[in-house]
């Protein structure tokens, strides 16, 4: 029923891993540029920082530990640069090395690029670039980690951590695929952009982000929907004490409280202009300022945004910035809606029946194969969520009740379903090209199939036609004669 079992009492949760980043190497016989070179990175939030003056260390090192990025002088005792440059791209071809000198040679630069090195800086480095260039190759190794990763998933069908996805309901191919691709990317630090309609459970693929990532922080949810500018700095940034009307003590924002773990953004899709800049800025700069305050703060969070509605076509209306979408959307999740993935229908029907069972505390009712049938046929706008709103209403209506009533749930149906609207060139999609069927001929086809799709139940049928039992049996005696007349 689920994607697998429930934990039972007894069994051990999920282990939640410390969270793990490799760290940058430094490689320099110079203790002054190393400790230089160590404080602008923790500066920039960069924290795990390993460093060596003596070259030989750096081989036998990793070959015990992986690392981000190494960032190499050339010309040292012992072990030049020169001489390992080739020697770690040989051993460790996803690793960057990044070759800074004092030597401005052109011929050297050009060497050390074509022998692989990841970028070439000159001493003394701007602190800027230095710090870009860094960040630059970390991103590349976590990219090369990340396609690793997703190739050994989709691979094997592999997943090491079912349980993080118990609380969604499914035996569908297609979530399964994106269970491992979730999976996959959980510990990046990447964004993730989850879309999908309304209710089909876009919040708990965060949570299980969240739960894989190794994350030692929260999870931590703001819906953005209506926030005006000044609400989301204040709700996302926290503000210093007097910094508006009011302000008479300072308060922590959503980024602060965040801090080692998973910010979500839900209903991204409706972010007001001028805030979708503040969190691209946060985004591109890791730091952000809190109102009133003039010294910025760095930002420890990996961000999670979801969202129900069209992007692309929000930015070619230039209300969603294409720099930001583009930042959000570096690792994509797309959830199906339920009509894409029918064959999980019965299994949440059973599951939400169980679940409502529970909380009336009543026997759960049979659920009849011309429910399944009804249901399978539905378009279903408010997917999971509403599936889930019908089983606990016509419960509830029943409580006696020990088979789950068909008859409810066509009413609830009828109750959603609109006209059809004709295509804006006003084509009708059942007419063929060099066809046009009589409104009789197209009355009889039209019933003939919701029979069919109805498995030849005429109650089910008549639902999906948008009309009462008594009308389709008169109309179905009116075929019956017509067939005799021929």
């Amino acid at each position: 029923m689920h994607s697998m079992p429930n934990l039972n009492a007894g069994e051990e949760p999920m282990t939640q891993k410390k969270p793990v980043s490799l760290p940058v190497v430094l490689v320099d016989d110079e203790q002054t540029v190393l400790l230089s070179a160590k404080m602008i990175l923790a500066g920039a939030g960069i924290r795990n920082v390993q460093t060596f003056d003596d070259s030989r260390k750096l081989m036998p090192y990793l070959e015990s530990q992986e690392a981000a990025v190494v960032v190499l002088d050339l010309f040292m005792p012992y072990l030049p640069g020169n001489t390992l440059l080739p020697e770690i791209v040989k051993s460790y071809p996803d690793l960057p090395v990044v070759v800074m000198t004092a030597s401005q040679e052109v011929e050297s630069a050009v060497l050390c690029m074509k022998e692989g090195a990841f970028d070439y800086l000159v001493k003394p480095v701007e602190e800027n670039r230095f710090i870009s260039c860094v960040k630059r190759a970390m991103e590349l190794r976590a990219l090369r980690q990340q396609v690793d990763t997703l190739k050994r998933y989709l691979i094997s069908d592999h997943l090491e951590h079912d349980e993080a996805f118990s609380r969604i309901v499914t035996v569908s191919r297609k979530m399964r695929t994106l269970f491992q691709y979730a999976e996959a990317v959980s510990d990046s630090g990447e964004p993730v952009l989850i879309s999908g309609e309304t209710g089909t459970g876009k919040e708990l693929f965060a949570g299980a982000i969240h739960a894989l990532s190794n994350r030692a922080g929260p999870l931590v949810t703001l819906n953005v929907a209506g926030l005006d500018d000044a609400l989301f700095s204040d709700t996302l940034f926290g503000h210093k004490k007097g910094a508006f009307s009011g302000a008479d003590s300072s308060r922590d924002g959503l980024v602060s409280q965040a801090a080692g773990g998973t910010l979500f953004l839900d209903e991204i899709g409706d972010l007001k202009p001028a805030s979708q800049v503040k969190l691209l800025r946060l985004l591109q700069e890791q730091e952000y300022h809190p109102l009133g305050s003039d010294i910025a703060k760095i930002s420890d969070v990996r961000v999670v945004c979801a969202t129900n509605r069209d992007l692309h076509a929000r930015m070619t209306k230039e209300k969603f910035r294409p720099d930001l979408y583009f930042r959000l959307s570096v690792h994509q999740i797309e959830i199906p809606p339920l009509r894409e993935r029918r064959e999980d229908i019965p299994v949440l029907l059973a599951h939400f029946a169980m679940e409502a069972g529970e909380a009336m505390q009543r026997k759960v009712p049979d659920l009849p194969a011309e429910l399944i049938t009804l249901l399978d046929n539905y378009y279903f706008p408010g997917n999971v969520r509403e599936l889930r709103a019908m089983v606990y209403d016509v419960m509830a209506q029943h409580p006696t009740g020990r088979v789950l009533s068909v008859k409810s749930f066509r009413k609830l149906i009828k109750a959603q379903q609109k006209p059809v609207q004709p295509k804006p060139s006003g084509e009708n999609p059942a007419v063929q090209e060099g066809q046009f069927p009589t409104l009789k001929e197209a009355e009889t086809l039209h019933i003939r199939e919701a029979l069919r799709r109805a498995g030849g139940n005429q109650g089910t049928a008549a639902t999906l036609l948008g009309i009462s039992r008594p009308a389709l049996n008169r109309r179905l005696a009116n075929l019956k004669e017509s067939d005799k007349s021929k």
